[in-house]
């Protein structure tokens, strides 16, 4: 069975395993006291061009989610996302579990823009009954986007401005961070993400890790209490070094970058092959994730030998599909694929 199922389907990069089983003995302080972990923030800060970044671990993707946003929140506030975007779709609900609505607006290729969301806010405060409403209290964006689609530096700073215009906090979700950082034809640096949100997550299950994610706020405005906050979410790892093992080592010697940059060479590959045998893109992507339309006689019949993603149903007879390629993939099994299609 040929896997393009996701991009977490592996466990750890060998170089990540093997400092966890370098350091396993180690007798360290729990929840994220101990030398890696302030090791880690150190070289993160250092990759983000951002000294005074605060950077905290947690456990997963969706808690990451659900604790940033509801610990910028107040009672009364949503947060202001593509109505394609991940909090939205496919987190069960966790942010609207904490009491807290999202604010879906229609997005291009999975990405919000900066007039849209200005337009919002204008008929937000314009309306005499806001009072009754749910306001806005943040923007959350991804990057890549859900479509595997990216944010230019220009679109990012045009965010930011209106972000900052109406004093509300700018959210990254970097859960495929590498994969967008290393795409051909990005003007994004990691820099440049520090320079213009407020906070964002390093993806590291998705990117080398066995778990973990690492937030930064790279403006000073860390919650008061935020490691409380962690708690109470569920995504505090008492084991913290954990956590901080990994994130030294992918940020060791450029190892993230390196490996971000396997899979969007393994995907380029995929992409040709997949065009050279006259499937049909949904739409291009520059990153990790190709979208495919596909007859549904023509599904069946893969997914007897391939692992792949369901996304939509198009029509009757068609449906969209996503290959995912990840930091382990080969180019052997596109290869493979390539054969057998």
């Amino acid at each position: 069975m040929l896997v393009f199922e996701n991009d977490y389907s592996e466990g750890a990069h060998p170089k990540v395993l093997q400092r966890l089983i370098e350091t396993n003995m180690e007798q360290m302080s729990g929840y994220g006291c101990d030398p890696y972990c302030e090791a880690a923030k150190e070289k993160i800060q250092k990759a983000c061009e951002c000294p005074h970044a605060e950077v905290q671990f947690l456990v997963g993707g969706t808690q990451t989610n659900q604790t940033v946003i509801a610990s910028l929140l107040r009672s009364y506030e949503g947060v202001i996302a593509a109505d394609t975007g991940h909090v939205n779709q496919h987190e069960a609900g966790a942010v609207e579990y904490t009491g807290h609505k999202v604010l879906a607006l229609p997005q291009e290729a999975g990405k919000l823009s900066s007039e849209t969301v200005r337009a919002y806010l204008r008929r937000f405060f314009a309306d005499e009954n806001q009072e009754h409403m749910v306001f806005p209290g943040m923007v959350y964006i991804s990057h890549p986007t859900e479509y595997g689609t990216l944010y230019t530096k220009s679109e990012l700073a045009a965010l930011s401005a209106v972000c900052e215009e109406y004093k509300l906090p700018l959210y990254l979700d970097g859960a495929r961070l590498g994969y967008g950082l290393m795409s051909p034809g990005t003007d994004v640096t990691l820099a440049d993400i520090a320079k213009y949100c407020d906070v964002f997550y390093i993806g590291g299950t998705k990117v080398g890790a066995l778990c973990g994610e690492a937030v930064v706020f790279s403006k000073g405005r860390m919650p008061k209490h935020f490691l409380t906050t962690v708690k109470q979410h569920g995504a505090l790892l008492a084991k913290g070094r954990l956590l901080g093992v990994q994130f030294d080592a992918l940020f060791t010697d450029c190892l993230y970058m390196e490996i971000s940059k396997q899979a969007i060479e393994t995907a380029e590959l995929l992409r040709k092959v997949l065009k050279e045998k006259g499937y049909r893109m949904y739409l291009e992507t520059p990153t990790n994730q190709i979208f495919v339309v596909l007859e549904n006689e023509t599904l069946k019949k893969l997914q007897k030998d391939v692992r792949l993603s369901f996304w939509e149903s198009l029509d009757e007879t068609h449906t969209v599909v996503r290959f995912a390629t990840s930091w382990a993939t080969t180019k052997e099994s596109v290869e493979k694929l390539a054969k057998l299609l």
